[in-house]
C-alpha cells in the first residue's frame, strides 16, 4: 500500500473519500473537520443536531458530497470522549477507517492526522499511529486461497495544511511503515500452515527477509548442532522427520556496544510428542494452532528485521531455535535425560513442555555475545493465559532497568506487559532427583516455574521473559481484545514492543 504525505486542505482535497474526526459531544466541530463542514454548508454540524454524528468511538459516518467540493466522499470518525483519547485510540479510528474504505470498495482516500490537533498529541507519535492502525488494520492472510478478495485499498494520503509539518509526519510514516509491516510479516509467518513453514523453509524465508533488510544471518543444521552441543533442542526435534535449525539474526548498528539478544521459540508445529495433545479439548486451544507455536522465534526474528531497516544505532541479535515436536519412535520420551548447551542436564518428563528446551539452549547460546541484555519471547505456556487472558503477556525480570525499558515500551505501543513473580521458593518445583533440573514443576504456578527453569540458563547480563501464550493469537472469542487493527489468527504480539525497546536503548 502507498502512504503519501501532501500539504493542502482537506476539504479541497480531491479523492475517492476523505476522512476527518470528531470528539463526542462536540456540537460544532472546528479544526479539519470545521473546514470541511463550512464548505459543506454546515451539514456535519446539521448530522450533529440530529444525531446521524455522534463522535462515539469507532462511530463512523459517510454520506456523499454532491460536488459541493473536491472529494467524492467524506468519513466522519467517532474519536469518543475526550478524556478516554489516547495514541491506541488513534490507532483504531485508523484502522476503522481504512477498513470501512475497503468495505466500500473504494481504493483510495485521504485523511488527516487524528489527534494532532485539538487531541494534544504529539504530532509523530500521532502520526506513526494512523500509519500503524491502517497497516495493521488491512491486514489479511490470504496466501492461500485461490480466490482472494479483490477489494483492496491501494493508497492514503496524509494531508497537512502546514509545509513546516510534512516532513515530521513523512519520517514518521517511514518508521511506522517499516514497524507495521514487520508486525505483518511476523504475521504472516505464525499464520502460514506448519507444512508451509518448516524449519528449513522458514529459514529460507527469514535468508530472503535479512538481505533484503541488510542483516546478517547464519543458519546451523542438524550436524553443526549436535557438535555445538544443543542436547536439548536435538532432543525435541528427534521425533520429527523434518530436521531442526538454528537462526542467528544480527544487526550492526551499535559500533562496538555489546549487543541486545532477543531469543524466540521456534516450534513450527507443537503436537505435544509423545504426551500427545487432544485434537480439541475444552478449556484448550485446538492442535490446528500449533502453527503458532513459533510466535515468538517470528517476534524476535521481525522485530530485528525492523531495527535494521530502520538502521537502529543499537547491536541487536535474534536467535530462533526451530524445531517440530512430533510423536514417532524416535521421539524423545518421558523420563529421558538431555544435556543442553553449557553442560546442564536436564530430566524431560513431560515432551508437551518441550519450549523450554529448546530456549534452555539458546538462552545458553545467547551468552557467547556477551549481551548487554537477553529478553526471550514464547508462546510457553497456557497457564499464562490461564492467569492474563489474552489482553497482554507475563513478564519475568529481577532487573530493574530491564523492567523500566519493558513497560515504557508497552506504554508506548499499548502491547501490555504484567510482572509475575520470581521467588526462590518456586525453584523447589523444578529440582530432579535424576539430572540437574526438571523440565516441568506440576500444574501450580506453571507459568512462573517455566520461568524459573529458563532463569537457569541465562547468565550475569540483565534477563526478561516474555510468555505472550495470551496475545499472540486472536480467536475472535469473548476473551480476545476487539482492536480494530486486530484481525482475527496471529496477531504479532511483542514486535512493536520489541522494536520500542530499540529504539529507546539509548535513551536516558
Amino acid at each position: 500500500m502507498k502512504i503519501g504525505v501532501e500539504v493542502g486542505d482537506i476539504a479541497r482535497w480531491e479523492d475517492e473519500v476523505i476522512v476527518v474526526n470528531l470528539f463526542e459531544g462536540v456540537r460544532h466541530p472546528g479544526g479539519a473537520t470545521g473546514a470541511v463542514d463550512t464548505a459543506l454548508g454546515h451539514q456535519i454540524t446539521a448530522m450533529i443536531a440530529s444525531r446521524d454524528v455522534s463522535g462515539a468511538f469507532k462511530d463512523t459516518t459517510v454520506f456523499p458530497t454532491f460536488d459541493r467540493i473536491a472529494a467524492n466522499r467524506v468519513m466522519v470518525i467517532g474519536l469518543g470522549r475526550r478524556q478516554d483519547f489516547n495514541l491506541d485510540r488513534v490507532r483504531e479510528v485508523s484502522a476503522r477507517a481504512a477498513t470501512r474504505v475497503r468495505e466500500m470498495g473504494l481504493k483510495t482516500f485521504a485523511t488527516i492526522v487524528h489527534g494532532a490537533g485539538v487531541g494534544d498529541l504529539d504530532l509523530g507519535d500521532a502520526a506513526e499511529a494512523v500509519v500503524e492502525g491502517t497497516l495493521l488494520g488491512l491486514y489479511r492472510y490470504d496466501e492461500h486461497k485461490t480466490e482472494p478478495d479483490a477489494k483492496k485499498v491501494e493508497s492514503m494520503t496524509i494531508v497537512t495544511l502546514e509545509k513546516a509539518r510534512a516532513n515530521l509526519i513523512k519520517e514518521a510514516v517511514h518508521r511506522a511503515s517499516v514497524v507495521a509491516s514487520s508486525v505483518n510479516l511476523a504475521r504472516d509467518l505464525i499464520n502460514a500452515p506448519s507444512n508451509a513453514k518448516t524449519p528449513t523453509l522458514l529459514a529460507e524465508k527469514i535468508r530472503a527477509a535479512a538481505k533484503e533488510a541488510g542483516a546478517k544471518l547464519t543458519v546451523y543444521d542438524e550436524a553443526q548442532l549436535g557438535k555445538m552441543g544443543f542436547g536439548a533442542l536435538l532432543g525435541v526435534a528427534k521425533g520429527s522427520a523434518e530436521p531442526p535449525r538454528l537462526l542467528v539474526l544480527e544487526h550492526r548498528g551499535g559500533g562496538g556496544s555489546k549487543p541486545v539478544v532477543f531469543v524466540g521459540k521456534g516450534i513450527t508445529f507443537d503436537s505435544g510428542g509423545i504426551a500427545l495433545k487432544p485434537l480439541e479439548a475444552i478449556g484448550t486451544d485446538p492442535m490446528w494452532t500449533m502453527r503458532y507455536d513459533m510466535s515468538g522465534a517470528a517476534v524476535a526474528l521481525s522485530a530485528v528485521l525492523a531495527g535494521a531497516r530502520l538502521k537502529l544505532p543499537v547491536n541487536a541479535i535474534a536467535i530462533a531455535p526451530l524445531t517440530e515436536n512430533m510423536p514417532s519412535g524416535s521421539a524423545q520420551k518421558p523420563g529421558d535425560i538431555v544435556r543442553t548447551y553449557g553442560g546442564m542436564t536436564v530430566e524431560v518428563l513431560n515432551t508437551d513442555a518441550e519450549g523450554r528446551l529448546v530456549l534452555a539452549d539458546a538462552l545458553g547460546y545467547a551468552q557467547t555475545f556477551d549481551p548487554q541484555a537477553v529478553i526471550d519471547v514464547a508462546t510457553l505456556t497456557g497457564a499464562a493465559k490461564v492467569a492474563l487472558g489474552r489482553m497482554g503477556c507475563a513478564m519475568f525480570t529481577k532487573d530493574a532497568s530491564l523492567r523500566h525499558r519493558l513497560m515504557h515500551a508497552a506504554e508506548a505501543t499499548s502491547e501490555r506487559v504484567w510482572e509475575m513473580p520470581l521467588w526462590d521458593e518456586y525453584g523447589e518445583q523444578i529440582k530432579s532427583d535424576f539430572a540437574d533440573v526438571k523440565n516441568t514443576g506440576g500444574r501450580s504456578a506453571g507459568a512462573v516455574t517455566a520461568a524459573k527453569f529458563l532463569e537457569k540458563f541465562t547468565g550475569k547480563a540483565p534477563w526478561a521473559h516474555l510468555d505472550i501464550a495470551g496475545p499472540a493469537w486472536i480467536n475472535g472469542a469473548p476473551d480476545s481484545p476487539k482492536k480494530e487493527y486486530l484481525p482475527k489468527g496471529a496477531s504479532g504480539f511483542g514486535v512493536r514492543l520489541l522494536v520500542r525497546v530499540l529504539r529507546d536503548w539509548g535513551a536516558p
